[in-house]
């Protein structure tokens, strides 16, 4: 599955995960398969997570914050690229929180965008569409590179 094989590639290349901290999706599969192949884990948790007892239990270290724009602020610094999956409003809002960063200049950070399956062609359309309206430049500042399969993320990271 594609959670278990990003997170062995994680462990196998010597690179540290750090993720949300919380139990359940895609990142559950990432954070155990990495820690199940001898990589690092680091999770980033906000309280109201662990208040509903959705804490991780595979992290070596683990930051407790108050809220979730704390979580990102967090994980923008401990990072060294940001990766996305597919995922939810959670995913979204993480990636979104990432380029609008990188678009003010707070970071230089690749992120890397799975597009598995095509799970990211409509906000890919979503984007073309608010370039061609002129909300976003033609020559964006920073903007996500996209991937289509594991092998290409793989290569691109390398």
């Amino acid at each position: 599955m594609l959670g278990d094989q990003l997170g062995a590639w994680i462990a196998r290349e010597g690179h540290t995960l750090i993720y949300g901290g919380a139990t359940g999706g895609l990142m559950t599969r990432v954070s155990n398969a990495t820690k199940m192949n001898g990589g690092k884990v680091i999770g980033v948790v906000p309280k109201r997570i662990i208040a509903a007892h959705r804490q991780a239990d595979n992290c070596d270290e683990l930051y407790t914050v108050e809220t979730m724009n704390d979580r990102k602020q967090q994980m923008r610094e401990l990072a060294d690229c940001f990766v996305c999956l597919p995922g939810s409003y959670g995913t979204l809002d993480e990636m979104m929180d990432v380029v609008a960063s990188g678009t003010i200049g707070e970071h230089r950070k690749p992120l890397y965008v799975l597009n598995y399956q095509g799970f990211y062609n409509g906000l890919r359309l979503q984007t073309d569409h608010m370039r061609a309206l002129a909300f976003i430049p033609e020559q964006e500042s920073y903007k996500p590179i996209y991937v289509d399969t594991l092998d290409q993320l793989f290569t691109t990271l390398k």
